[in-house]
């Protein structure tokens, strides 16, 4: 019975069956399965489109469909582990967006997602992000990583501010920041501070590893 209701999550995932995700999730809580391991099926599920988009196999399309169901089925999971006092393996936190005048979403989605899948929790501030939204969730969450995208000439320097204010807040120090974006380069992130840049969203989750000594 607990093997059926597992391998249903993944085909949520797998089938990319987003209208279904949230009510496949919370059947499998109410059916008092570990919410640990609940979470665990959504990850393998979501790692095997990872590894086919890594492969070419898979499309830009289902990566991000992968995602969506993925975003509903986890917040009725994640209470009950809260609820439980549970805790998962994690490599790090990260909280990643779009800055601040900048609405594209695709780039920083699939960043977002394969963290994910390669064993992250990550905190999705979603797109158009202030600078202080970046820094209270960083401090709220004590990320390990922030990562900012931005895809537009007109916002890049929205990356410099973000890492100015984690200076005045005083937790630069404790955070590791990534930048990435059609417009940004290694020596862009150089001059802005950054710790790691990243031209895909491959290179990101191998930066992101590498900075916490995972890689």
């Amino acid at each position: 019975m607990e093997q059926e209701i597992l391998a249903g999550l993944k085909k949520t995932v797998l089938d990319y069956e987003i209208e279904k995700a949230e009510s496949v999730a919370k059947d499998a809580i109410s059916k008092g399965l570990d919410p640990i391991k609940c979470a665990e099926a959504l990850t393998e599920a979501i790692r095997q489109i990872g590894e086919g988009f890594e492969k070419g196999d898979l499309f830009l399309a289902d990566l991000v469909g992968a995602s969506e169901v993925v975003k509903k089925a986890l917040p009725p999971i994640h209470e009950e582990i809260t609820r439980r006092g549970q805790k998962t393996a994690s490599l790090g936190k990260v909280v990643i967006g779009t800055v601040f005048g900048d609405i594209h979403s695709i780039g920083k989605d699939m960043v977002a997602t394969l963290l994910f899948a390669n064993g992250f929790e990550v905190i999705d501030l979603g797109v158009n992000v202030r600078s202080d939204s970046f820094i209270d969730a960083a401090k709220k969450s004590e990320a390990n990583i922030l990562a900012m995208s931005a895809l537009l000439t007109t916002t890049v320097m929205e990356q410099k501010n973000v890492i100015e204010g984690l200076r005045k807040e005083g937790i630069r120090p404790k955070l590791k920041v990534i930048v990435g974006g059609a417009p940004i380069n290694q020596e862009f992130a150089d001059r802005i501070g950054a710790d790691g840049y990243g031209s895909t969203a491959l290179e990101g989750v191998a930066i992101a590893k590498g900075l916490l000594g995972a890689g």
